[in-house]
């Protein structure tokens, strides 16, 4: 036997045998393992590692003896008489579509095994956004590949010609596409949203001018799944959008803005928003979100309730979120500190020709509660937590 074996294991046809062998054998194993896994539920338990050391052990034995007659070893009689009926039963179509089945199923975990190894980066960027994006189309791709060459190959196994059957079904398919335009323009329109990178998985968008607007949650070739705040899943067809607003593409913009009454020091109000959007760009824990120094803009409008101050920070996306909480908490307490007002609502009522004034007053509850407030600390830290964009569900 020694003497045949280091005749026939030069051969590459012997090692190209043992490897394919083996890769069914393995392929087999699995496609057993799942059987059995289905079976547990319906078997004592204390019968189940049995049931999965005896299945090992047969196929162990059963590709030993398939490559003892693919290394042509005579010598081993029981083995080798063994491995040649198993691949003449193999040879049949039921044999070979187990095989087929078997593939099928390792082609579909490696797939997902090797998706779940695509982990992309924590931060939030175009990179972590496109790798999450397109780990899931061609993860979905892969997939129905694999449908469809495993029931092809299965057709070819029980007999059926797959090539006249694929022209039936490509005639089939010309005449269903007239009637699925929908469905082609969906793919048309997702392929080109992935191409140009338009948006993907974590950005944050409003679709057709505020019709809907959420994070995207998953997105394929066909539909684009946002997430509201509220919870809410909707699922757009991609050939129904038109157009579409993206809040997190490579930077991301606040409005600091506050509005102070036409009584109060515009002077002294222009210096605390300065002062607030300072502090708030050095401050250690904020400072690395913002790409640029704040820019004040100054009185932007003169509202029929007050005067509006404006400052924008240019910041990383999906960052404005938070730093806009910040910003309002800093500048509500700053504004109090300097006793700079905020405005409120007024209304005149009139009661025949002269006007009634009504103030409202309220007793003197000692030292002001608002002298206490540090500016710089807050009690709670505002998240990363989008806020809701406009018509959107809260």
């Amino acid at each position: 036997m020694l003497q045949e074996l280091s005749v026939q294991i030069v051969k590459p046809q012997v090692w190209v045998g043992l490897a394919l062998t083996a890769v069914a054998a393995y392929a087999i194993y699995r496609f057993g393992r799942v059987l059995i896994g289905t079976l547990e539920p319906h078997v004592p338990a204390r019968l189940r590692p049995a049931l999965k050391w005896l299945w090992w052990l047969i196929v162990i034995v059963g590709w030993l003896a398939v490559a003892t007659a693919v290394a042509y070893l005579p010598s081993v009689p029981v083995l080798f008489s063994l491995g040649r009926d198993i691949m003449d039963g193999f040879r049949h179509s039921a044999g070979q579509l187990v095989v087929v089945i078997a593939m099928a199923l390792i082609a579909w975990n490696l797939i997902g095994t090797l998706a779940q190894r695509i982990v992309a980066e924590q931060e939030f960027n175009r990179r972590s956004v496109r790798v999450q994006t397109l780990k899931g189309v061609v993860e979905s791709t892969l997939r129905v590949v694999v449908v469809i060459l495993s029931v092809i190959a299965g057709l070819q196994a029980l007999g059926v010609n797959a090539t006249s059957l694929l022209a039936g079904v490509s005639v089939l398919g010309l005449a269903v596409g007239f009637g699925a335009q929908s469905l082609i323009k969906d793919v048309f329109n997702g392929f080109f949203i992935l191409l140009e990178d338009q948006y993907g998985v974590g950005d944050v968008i409003t679709v057709n001018t505020g019709q809907l607007s959420g994070g995207v949650e998953r997105l394929n070739l066909r539909v684009t799944a946002l997430r509201a705040l509220d919870g809410t899943v909707h699922i757009i067809p991609n050939g129904q959008i038109a157009t579409v607003s993206v809040s997190s593409k490579d930077w991301s913009r606040v409005v600091a803005q506050v509005d102070v009454t036409y009584a109060a020091n515009i002077d002294d109000a222009l210096r605390v928003l300065e002062q607030v959007s300072s502090e708030i760009y050095e401050a250690p824990e904020w400072k690395h979100f913002f790409l640029e120094a704040p820019e004040q803009q100054g009185v932007t409008q003169l509202a029929p309730d007050g005067v509006t101050l404006r400052a924008l920070f240019k910041v990383q996306p999906k960052s404005q979120y938070a730093i806009g909480r910040e910003f309002n908490r800093r500048i509500k307490i700053a504004m109090d500190e300097a006793g700079i007002e905020i405005p409120f609502p007024q209304r005149s009522l009139n009661f025949g020709g002269s006007p009634i004034e009504i103030k409202l007053t309220r007793e003197d509850l000692g030292r002001d509660p608002r002298a206490t407030q540090d500016r710089g600390h807050a009690p709670v830290q505002p998240t990363l937590t989008r806020d809701p964009e406009e018509n959107e569900n809260t």
